[in-house]
């Protein structure tokens, strides 16, 4: 009994040996696996750390542009021309439509007379019984009567594709003089012709009064009609650029981009051909900018369009008040006395490489190409430079004599090309 006693105890022992050496090798095991999961996690923070800091040392060349440019704020100028009529308060038809073209002297608008609701009215009521007149008088079925209805058919059937205010008025007045002459012709025709003629006539007396007593507005030049008035058209003028300042444009008070109202009272013709965008800065561009100088525009509907410098006023503070030309998208600025731009002083297109693959040596630039193993030192003439990166091309043979090359070494010269290579900070002694 007791010799069995001890054989169970030293089995015990055994297993407790057995399962203390099993977790034993499985912490090993667990630690083992621990270091070098650690040591895996670790290279790899490390290679993205290299791949952050440096991502690689070959640049592939490929076609860019450059753009060297700032965003600011305008002062939009035109020259334009307020009209204004006597009897503004009567309230305004429109004549011309906002943005359409119109010539030298043709009407835009009108002002309503005095009693234009009354005459409408009665005239209406003229029209109804001319209309039941000529409706139950058969003998009024002619061939001629029946040519001018089917002419206000026509009418009426394409006034309802038309858009154009200018153009429903020109139908409309179509419309009522073809309703005119119908109703001359019932009279001449109808039994009841005296009574019918006499409805005409009161009825055109109506019509006198109502344009004897309309005012009619003429456009003093050719141009773009529009009714957006502010009050600061025979201010910002193009005549008046070297009396600008930041402290005057400032007290306009102008919100950015706000567009303008529509005035009821009156109405203007603008010059469609140039607008000017004043502007302040006091970038590096524009310290080194000179008058005549071609810049671009780059406007909120995303269009880029060609502008002249064609003033400069210098303020003590140490800015300028510049004053560009355009003669592209007039018209899309119209709405706006203040708006957001890009001035743009430059763009270049072509072949784009960062400037950390350029080296300068004597008042030369080169970049250093890798092919097949094979380090090359290549000349290149740098176009247009930003910050981070420069438009290259080669040099032409002429360029090179220029230069003082060789004949041989013109021979030898080899050109950047697109997809080419290089080395990013190169050490140009390792090229041939």
């Amino acid at each position: 009994m007791k010799e069995n006693k001890k054989v169970i105890r030293k089995q015990q022992q055994r297993n407790v040996k057995a399962k203390k050496v099993k977790i034993s090798k499985q912490n090993r095991k667990s630690i083992v696996i621990s270091i070098i999961a650690f040591i895996i996690v670790a290279y790899l923070l490390y290679t993205i750390y290299l791949l952050i800091k440096e991502p690689t040392n070959i640049f592939t060349v490929e076609e860019g542009n450059l753009y060297q440019e700032e965003s600011d704020i305008g002062y939009v100028i035109r020259s334009e021309k307020v009209i204004k009529g006597q009897n503004y308060k009567n309230g305004m038809e429109q004549i011309k439509a906002e943005g359409e073209r119109t010539g030298s002297n043709e009407n835009i608008y009108r002002y309503y007379s005095i009693n234009e609701e009354s005459l409408k009215q009665k005239i209406s009521e003229l029209d109804t019984k001319i209309q039941e007149i000529m409706t139950n008088d058969k003998s009024l079925l002619t061939t001629d009567m029946k040519l001018l209805e089917n002419q206000i058919d026509e009418k009426l059937e394409s006034i309802n594709k038309i858009n154009d205010m200018a153009k429903l008025a020109e139908y409309k007045k179509t419309i009522e003089d073809i309703i005119a002459k119908k109703a001359k012709t019932a009279g001449d025709a109808s039994p009841q012709g005296s009574y019918l003629r006499g409805l005409i006539e009161e009825r055109k007396q109506y019509e006198n009064q109502l344009n004897s007593g309309a005012e009619y507005v003429k456009a003093p030049m050719s141009g773009v009609v529009s009714y957006r008035v502010d009050g600061l058209e025979e201010v910002l003028t193009p005549n008046n650029f070297e009396t600008l300042s930041e402290e005057y444009l400032n007290s306009l008070n102008l919100k950015t981009g706000k567009i303008v109202a529509i005035n009821e009272e009156c109405g203007k013709v603008i010059d469609n051909f140039y607008c000017y965008i004043a502007t302040i800065t006091d970038s590096e561009d524009a310290k080194k900018a000179q008058v005549e100088d071609q810049v671009k525009v780059r406007l909120s509907n995303n269009v880029e369009v060609s502008a002249e410098i064609c003033s400069i006023t210098n303020e003590d503070n140490g800015k300028r008040i510049l004053v560009l030309k355009l003669s592209d998208q007039v018209e899309e600025l119209i709405n706006y006395r203040k708006i957001n731009f890009d001035l743009i002083w430059w763009d270049s297109s072509g072949l784009k490489v960062p400037n950390q693959a350029i080296v300068q040596i004597d008042n030369l630039n080169y970049i250093v190409r890798s092919r097949a193993g094979y380090l090359n030192k290549i000349l290149v003439k740098v176009k247009k430079q930003a910050d981070k990166y420069s438009i290259v091309t080669s040099y032409s043979n002429d360029e090179l004599k220029e230069l003082g090359l060789s004949d041989k070494e013109i021979d030898n010269y080899k050109k950047i090309n697109l997809y080419d290579e290089i080395i990013l900070n190169p050490d140009i002694s390792k090229a041939d």
